[in-house]
């Protein structure tokens, strides 16, 4: 036994110093640039940086530390943002929006790792600077990490968890070696991590909300605020990131504003007047109809229409399954077929939509109408029995009504369900052995989420439960749903071509309790949790779709989200002096790529 752990630790140690600096890393085979790529394939290299944009939100803000959980979810826009770009703040590696999960050099020039994935080393590029000129070192990384593993929101502050050792190499390296904690994606998570200035930071006030501008790496810093209003961003005319591979074409704006607004339909007047300069349209009904005002006759107002490659996602009415009404899986499921799509679909978004099925619908993930094979069967063991035996053999399929919004054979199956689960009407009320009408209110944050709620409000009725629907403003409802303080709400579930860590903060058991988690439905099952493991220990292509396939089985059996719709485009007005690359990625559109056309 002594001879075989000596081995094993001299064959870790031999596959540790064999390890060779790369200059991208994948969490399924390799990168699709090679190592000397000169920028991203969807971005205008040639572009003139200059100009200026303005985008519009919906909500407000009062904190500019995008890592806290205090007001994590009302930090201005463009801190820390997939969408409008990491403005002030970077990380180690940047994301290509051209692959499904491969990271290239930012901060970092270089990476080194192992095939069993056991550590990663970053070695910084040595021309990295923060705003104020100061170097970018390998201990404001490690500063960064021991900062928000104290100080932090999830999933920051759960980092080092995996980690046994942290380490300085040489003068600009640093190298995670792992735990038994860690996984396969484990790596590339953190070369998503940010990374903040040890020299300007006082950890014992990091937790609190500030409005004061901080020192970043990113491109840009910030010009001005007005605290709940707009944030403007300049940029920095001594970034130093502007001709690496990863930035070329990116960041073309020398100015980006985001103004708040308290409603949608505010917002939209603003880009009418040519106010806002991008309109992100999410509503079928909307876009067919709402562009007739002058810029849009015009030609001043652009619509886009862009057909990204990516799963469905899942859009849908949340049961918060901390509260006991929502504990038993029958009254989910019997409360889920209540809902009419086809009379919503109809009446509310003239027939757009098409009912998601699938949290991975349309790709290869999806486990809707794959009936699952004996690669999946194994990975699932005993897990199959907790599986609808219609869901496990690819029949499965939501029912599809006649549209009136009462369809009495759906609803009867709807009754049956809930007199499973003790519930039957009595003098017209949905109620338990004890009388107490079955009853519950539905968070909603916005006039379109009201509207559709009410149709399930509605539908609710005709069996005898009570649904109260209540809308709040932003503050309140993201104070809320940071908290879990709702019945149920609606959420939308973005679902990319590789879904890893990110699962756990959703749908672990760990997460349930867990403060600023996107836990909303508050999951708590121990098949959920080894199915999680399961892909993220996926070493092969075939193994990890398996696994993602079973995992889908086992949340729609579950029904912990009453599926709703989603569309296959994704639409886009602009004002015309916006200019955008002729090239989409994998994963649609990249706002961090479009220019100022004025300025070219």
């Amino acid at each position: 036994m002594l001879r075989i752990a000596l081995f094993a630790a001299f064959a870790l140690a031999a596959s540790a110093a064999a390890a060779e600096p790369v200059h991208g890393i994948a969490m399924h085979g390799t990168p699709a640039l090679p190592a000397d790529y000169k920028n991203f394939p969807y971005v205008n290299p040639d572009v003139k940086k200059g100009g200026k944009i303005t985008y519009g939100v919906v909500g407000t803000f009062d904190n500019l530390n995008p890592f806290i959980i205090k007001s994590n979810r009302t930090t201005a826009r463009g801190m820390w943002d997939p969408q409008f770009g990491n403005l002030v703040y970077e990380a180690l590696l940047q994301r290509s929006s051209d692959e499904p999960f491969t990271l290239y050099g930012l901060l970092a020039e270089t990476v080194e790792w192992d095939e069993d994935r056991t550590f990663v080393q970053f070695n910084l590029n040595p021309k990295a600077k923060w705003s104020d000129g100061q170097p970018v070192t390998p201990e404001d990384v490690m500063f960064s990490f021991e900062l928000l593993r104290d100080k932090g929101r999830p999933p920051f502050s759960r980092r080092l968890d995996v980690v046994s050792k942290m380490e300085k190499v040489g003068e600009h390296g640093v190298r995670f070696t792992f735990n038994d904690k860690a996984d396969r994606e484990t790596p590339l998570i953190f070369g998503l991590f940010p990374v903040l200035p040890k020299h300007a930071i006082d950890p014992e006030t990091f937790d609190r909300t500030t409005l004061t501008p901080p020192v970043g790496s990113g491109p840009y810093k910030v010009k001005s605020l007005k605290p709940g209003e707009s944030i403007t961003y300049e940029r920095d005319p001594n970034y130093w990131g502007k001709d690496i591979p990863a930035k070329v074409g990116m960041d073309n704006y020398d100015q980006i504003s985001v103004q708040y607004f308290l409603q949608d339909t505010t917002l939209f007047e603003s880009f009418k007047k040519g106010d806002i300069d991008i309109y992100l349209d999410g509503n079928p009904g909307h876009w067919a109809s709402a562009y007739d005002f002058p810029a849009a006759t015009s030609g001043t107002v652009v619509k886009d229409v862009f057909q990204p490659k990516l799963p469905s996602g899942m859009l849908g009415f949340v049961f918060n399954t901390r509260r006991p009404i929502f504990a038993d899986i029958k009254v989910r499921e019997g409360l889920s077929l209540v809902f009419d799509f086809e009379w919503a679909n109809k009446n509310l978004y003239s027939g757009a939509y098409k009912r998601t099925q699938s949290f991975w619908q349309n790709s290869d993930l999806s486990s809707f109408g794959v009936p699952a094979d004996a690669r999946e069967l194994e990975l699932l063991g005993p897990i199959k029995d907790k599986i609808d035996p219609a869901i496990l053999d690819g029949s499965y399929k939501l029912p599809e009504t006649d549209g009136s919004g009462r369809d009495r054979k759906v609803l009867k199956q709807a009754v049956d369900l809930l007199k499973q689960a003790g519930y039957t009407i009595q003098g017209g009320k949905m109620a338990d052995a004890s009388g107490k009408q079955l009853a519950f209110e539905i968070m909603t944050q916005n006039p379109d989420q009201e509207k559709l709620a009410v149709a399930y409000q509605r539908s609710l009725q005709t069996i005898g439960v009570a649904a109260s629907i209540r809308t709040v403003d932003d503050s309140q409802y993201q104070s809320r749903t940071n908290s879990f303080d709702y019945d149920m709400i609606m959420k939308a579930y973005t679902s990319s071509l590789s879904p890893g860590n990110e699962q756990l903060g959703r749908w672990s058991s760990a997460a349930r309790t867990r403060e600023g988690t996107d836990s909303f439905a508050g999951a708590n099952d121990p098949n959920i949790d080894t199915l999680i493991d399961h892909l993220l220990r996926a070493r092969s292509t075939e193994d990890f779709t398996a696994s993602v396939r079973s995992y889908d089985r086992l949340l729609l059996s579950n029904h912990y989200v009453l599926p709703l719709y989603h569309i296959d485009q994704q639409w886009v007005a602009r004002n015309k002096r916006i200019g955008r690359p002729d090239k989409m990625p994998l994963y649609g559109y990249q706002l961090q790529t479009w220019w100022d056309a004025s300025a070219q």
